[in-house]
């Protein structure tokens, strides 16, 4: 029997590794992410507030591997929570923007995949978007923990381009425990993507809407 469990223990291992390697990857980018959010609030308006991830500097210790891996661990007792996605674009950025899925059902501590195709339609530019991202019901926000994704990041599109976007999350299992998330079964990660420049000291800058 220790034979035959010893290849299962070892793919988990690989998975688990592969999926510390992703958190601890992308903790730096969410550094660098916070002013280019901030300015894109100051711009544009957008009142959402940036999703606290293992991640992306959450509560979660990137070096507390143990902690990590509660924390990605399904929780098989559970109710499956229904994931939906939508998508949007700003009206000066000529992208179609959609979700490839309607929803997914997962339980708090199980990862998931997700994917957005993005179009770059205008006819002559290639165009640099950069999107945000918000969780409803917004107490949520803060058990939604993306391992890795796109946002804040400059994405440029060729003219009549499209690309996918992939999206790797997961519930954390401490919603369980909030008595503030009773009752709540339907989630919905939404992304918002808007045409962005560099300016003249170099730095990636949305552009301001037309009023």
């Amino acid at each position: 029997m220790d034979q035959l469990r010893k290849p299962f223990e070892k793919r988990n291992a690989n998975t688990l590794y592969y999926t510390l390697s992703i958190i601890l990857g992308t903790v730096a980018l969410s550094y660098g992410s916070v002013p280019l959010y901030k300015t894109i609030c100051q711009q544009t308006g957008w009142g959402g507030q940036p999703i606290k991830s293992a991640a992306h500097g959450g509560t979660l210790d990137p070096g507390d591997s143990d902690s990590i891996a509660a924390k990605l661990t399904p929780i098989t007792t559970s109710r499956r929570l229904r994931i939906t996605f939508a998508g949007s674009t700003s009206d000066i950025l000529p992208w179609k923007f959609t979700p490839q899925q309607r929803e997914v059902r997962v339980l708090p501590g199980e990862t998931a995949l997700a994917f957005y195709t993005a179009t770059n339609q205008s006819p002559t530019e290639d165009i640099i978007g950069v999107a945000t991202y918000s969780v409803t019901p917004a107490q949520v926000a803060p058990y939604f923990s993306k391992i890795q994704c796109f946002c804040f990041e400059e994405q440029r599109l060729n003219k009549g381009e499209t690309v996918d976007m992939p999206v790797f999350f997961y519930i954390d299992p401490e919603f369980l425990k909030d008595p503030n998330m009773k009752g709540i079964d339907s989630i919905t990660l939404n992304y918002t993507f808007f045409k962005a420049k560099y300016d003249k000291n170099g730095h990636l800058a949305p552009m301001p809407m037309p009023y």
